[in-house]
């Protein structure tokens, strides 16, 4: 088979021979009788222009455990001999331009063997040192500007870049081809007209535009740009006094478009910056939206920024203004001329209530010799500045003492402000002023001086008394009615009294008292008795309820209305009580009858007829009957009357009872 492959040469050397080499390279391969499929051809490039070692990779598919490459080259020459680089057990390999040819065009080819089969590569015939192929776009930088889009990477050769990108979470692809600009070690381009608040995927593949055979390098990661920074984050923060420390929790927020690919968070603080009294870095980092810091009692400021892979934002700064302690003292010592081990001091100056952190003055133990000095130069005369004492205890800020200094103290330089005075009554009148603000006070001031003296008599002293340094108003009393007054007030310091403020005011006459007053008193008075002795008697009706007394009723005659009514006559019914006897016989109709007619008998005989026509019979029989009725037994009447006399007193009623009628 040899001898018949060296025979096809011989015959086809007239051919050129990257052709012979095929096709003997093809009948070789099918004399082999390969059942596997070829690798690719092979690619031999450097990575950029000043490299001398080239990389040759090929791509082959099998499911052969164990495979091994020989890699051919030759000259592209008549009768030039192959060169082999065999028993290569990756896909790739890496030679240095000693071991190829680079200046020539060559022919390369890979053979590989799988198991008992042997597949052979198609032939590549090229110019080694024309080919360059960069290396995939690295450790990619965003930046928004404006709505345009900078992107860079490491790289000292210019590129033609071609960009794909995306709107986050989106399916289609937008390419773009331009060149980069070389600003070294870094290459630049810029991607305009995209949206800045928008999340992007962006990935890059370059080549190079100098070499003559320049290749696509492979695809970059695909890089996440976040939204840009356009605010600061919103803080919210809380502060504890814990024991000479304070703890400032912090927690902000930021858009979720700008935290899309994760943000870390920078927070400084400038106690930490300046290492009193701890040596703590000034600079924490952390990728959670809270965080906790100790300061001391005095003023610190506290910046977050936010970064992400598009940028920084801008700082939000939080001011923890000092310890607010009205009832400071001034110092009584310090140690400034003392030794400083483990401690430092602060000095803070006030110009006015606000207490900026820019004007501070450190002393440790470290720059004790060389900031006395300075601080004894520059530090003004009759300034009051906050004093604090600092130690570290247990890696946190503590601050021991804390009182006002001044270096050289004065009087104040002036007057309480806006001092005025109101006398709405005889004997007494309101004073208010406001106190003396920073800059004037040159000290530390006591208390505030309040003279008061009659205009009319001026030979007698006037009346002073000390005041609060923290009150601004007064009120006197036990003044003289009608009478003019001029009263002063003045700031006092440990050196002496200020300037004074002075105004005048005339107490009102003293009226006479009311007599509408006096009348109002005594109609209270009045009706507070009167209400009393309604509420007494009700009291009293309660506990002891009256005794009831008998009604006796009016018999008076009245005249009658008209003359008609002297005609009418007045009718008389009588009752008559029956004991009940059960074997009595009941009394007829006939002797009512007569009862009746007797009664009426004796008023008008002559016009009421009705009893004259009767016999002389019936009126003997109801005389007998009506004496039957009368002896009725008088035990039984008796008993009858006192049943009667018992009825009525519980009724509370009297009735005249004639026994004459029963």
């Amino acid at each position: 088979m040899i001898i018949f492959l060296l025979y096809l040469m011989e015959t086809f050397q007239h051919l050129s021979s990257l052709t012979g080499y095929v096709i003997v390279l093809l009948l070789a391969t099918i004399s082999k009788g390969s059942a596997c499929e070829g690798p690719s051809s092979p690619l031999c490039f450097r990575q950029n222009e000043d490299k001398d070692v080239y990389i040759c990779e090929w791509d082959f598919n099998t499911t052969e455990t164990e495979v091994t490459f020989d890699f051919y080259f030759n000259d592209n020459s008549e009768n030039a001999p192959n060169e082999k680089i065999g028993d290569i057990k990756k896909n790739h390999i890496e030679l240095g331009e000693e071991r190829l040819i680079v200046t020539l065009r060559v022919n390369m080819w890979v053979e590989a063997r799988a198991g008992k089969s042997i597949c052979t590569s198609p032939v590549w015939s090229g110019i080694l040192q024309h080919t360059v192929k960069y290396e995939p776009p690295q450790n990619i930088s965003v930046t928004w500007l404006r709505n345009n889009l900078s992107l860079s990477w490491k790289s000292k050769y210019p590129s033609l870049a071609e960009v794909w990108f995306r709107i986050y979470a989106t399916k289609s692809w937008e390419k773009r081809l331009m060149n980069t600009t070389n600003e070294a070690p870094e290459q630049k381009l810029l991607v305009v007209n995209l949206l800045k608040n928008t999340v992007y995927q962006v990935q890059i593949r370059q080549k190079s535009i100098q070499a003559k055979n320049s290749l696509w390098s492979d695809w970059s990661p695909v890089v996440i740009v976040p939204a840009e920074f356009e605010q600061p984050p919103i803080i919210r923060s809380r502060s504890t006094l814990l024991n000479g420390t304070r703890q400032v929790n912090l927690n902000w927020q930021m858009p979720q478009a700008t935290a899309i690919s994760g943000v870390t968070y920078i927070v400084n603080v400038t106690q930490s910056s300046l290492r009193c009294p701890c040596k703590k870095k000034n600079s924490h980092n952390t990728k959670r939206n809270n965080y906790t810091v100790y300061v001391s009692y005095s003023a610190a400021n506290i910046t977050v920024i936010a970064k992400n892979a598009a940028g920084l934002s801008p700082p939000a700064v939080v001011h923890v203004p000092a310890v607010s302690a009205p009832d400071l003292k001034t110092c009584d010592q310090t140690m400034l001329d003392k030794k400083l081990k483990n401690m430092c001091l602060e000095f803070y100056e006030l110009q006015d209530a606000d207490l900026i952190p820019e004007r501070i003055w450190y002393l440790t133990s470290k720059n004790r010799s060389s900031k006395k000095e300075e601080m004894k130069n520059y530090m003004k005369d009759y300034t009051r500045y906050l004093y604090f004492e600092h130690k570290c205890h247990a890696d946190k800020p503590q601050t021991g003492k804390m009182c006002l200094y001044y270096k050289k103290e004065g009087v104040p330089s002036k007057e309480p402000q806006n001092f005025m005075t109101v006398s709405d009554t005889h004997d007494s009148a309101d004073l208010t002023w406001k106190q003396i603000s920073y800059e004037h006070l040159h000290g530390f001031l006591t208390h505030y001086k309040l003279c008061t003296v009659k205009i009319n008599s001026q030979s007698k002293p006037p009346e002073c008394i000390n005041i609060s340094a923290s009150t601004t108003k007064y009120h006197l009393k036990d003044l003289t009615s009608a009478t003019k007054y001029n009263v002063t007030v003045a700031g006092v310091t440990q050196t002496g009294e200020g300037p004074i403020a002075m105004q005048s005011f005339t107490t009102l006459r003293e009226k006479p008292f009311n007599v509408w007053i006096s009348f109002g008193l005594l109609l209270g008075f009045f009706l507070f008795s009167i209400f009393c002795t309604v509420v007494l008697k009700r009291i009293k009706n309660k506990v002891f309820p009256p005794v009831p007394k008998p009604v006796m009723p009016d018999f008076r005659l009245r005249p009658p209305k008209s003359e008609e009514m002297w005609e009418r006559k007045e009718e008389v019914h009588e009752v008559t009580l029956h004991k009940l006897v059960p074997e009595q016989k009941p009394v007829s109709e006939a002797t009512v009858l007569k009862s009746e007619c007797d009664v009426e008998a004796g008023r008008q005989v002559e016009k009421d007829g009705c009893c004259s026509g009767e016999s002389d019979d019936e009126s003997s029989s109801l005389a007998s009957a009506d004496d039957t009725l009368r002896k009725v037994d008088l035990k039984d009447l008796e008993q009858v009357e006192t049943e009667l006399a018992m009825l009525i007193y519980r009724n509370g009623l009297v009735f005249d009872v004639k026994s004459g009628s029963l």
